[in-house]
């Protein structure tokens, strides 16, 4: 049988688990890329014959596994790690692509990333949740180019929780902490900003008629 026959059959027969499970044992099953990925992610291939193929798989195959709708949670975070202890090895490139078409959770790990490129295409993916974001915000080890960009994006640094994040930090440039603090007021930035930061209260502009509203930190 052909890849293509193998896929069709898969597509549109009713194999049972027992002979998907016979399939994902055969050695030529696992020297096709395309027949991997379609028994990795049927609905009827058994979890012990799924998970071992997933470590066969290429790294944007497994990707393609964190996207599809109708692939089970836990397989798709099983597919996740995979490609998170896959990182290290790959080239900046391979990185960009992943950051900026890969999973919310595989695109906030790049976010750790010193490569400016990396972090600008993790920024951009629709995927890269609000909640995601600040987590990578609050890390330690979270890189400078990150409060860089993160405080310069169209989108994220109009966001209430972003700033609040970025005020946080002593790794927002100064400029963008003056111009955020200017949409709280003086007793809650005095919470919140870092003891270095706090010259920016003698300089803030008053909170207009509409603050944002505190109680949403």
């Amino acid at each position: 049988m052909s890849e293509e026959q193998a896929l069709a059959a898969l597509e549109h027969s009713d194999l049972t688990a027992s002979e998907l499970a016979a399939l994902a044992r055969t050695p030529s099953t696992l020297k096709r890329r395309k027949l991997v990925l379609a028994l990795a992610t049927h609905p009827r291939t058994p979890r012990h014959s799924s998970i071992p193929l997933l470590r066969r798989m290429f790294t944007f195959d497994l990707m393609q596994v964190t996207l599809r709708p109708a692939v089970p949670a836990d397989l798709k975070r099983l597919a996740e790690e995979q490609i998170l202890v896959r990182l290290d090895t790959l080239s900046a490139g391979e990185k960009i692509s992943l950051a900026r078409r890969a999973s919310g959770r595989v695109a906030a790990e790049l976010l750790e990333e010193p490569d400016s490129r990396i972090l600008a295409a993790a920024m951009n993916n629709s995927r890269l949740t609000e909640a995601l974001l600040g987590v990578a915000l609050a890390k330690d080890n979270a890189p400078q180019a990150l409060f860089d960009i993160v405080s310069a994006h169209a989108m994220w640094s109009e966001r209430h929780d972003m700033q609040i994040a970025l005020l946080r930090s002593e790794k927002t440039p100064l400029d963008k902490v003056r111009r955020f603090a200017n949409h709280f007021s003086a007793d809650f930035l005095q919470e919140i900003l870092p003891e270095s930061r706090r010259s920016v209260l003698r300089d803030r502009q008053p909170v207009g008629d509409n603050p944002t509203k505190e109680s949403e930190s």
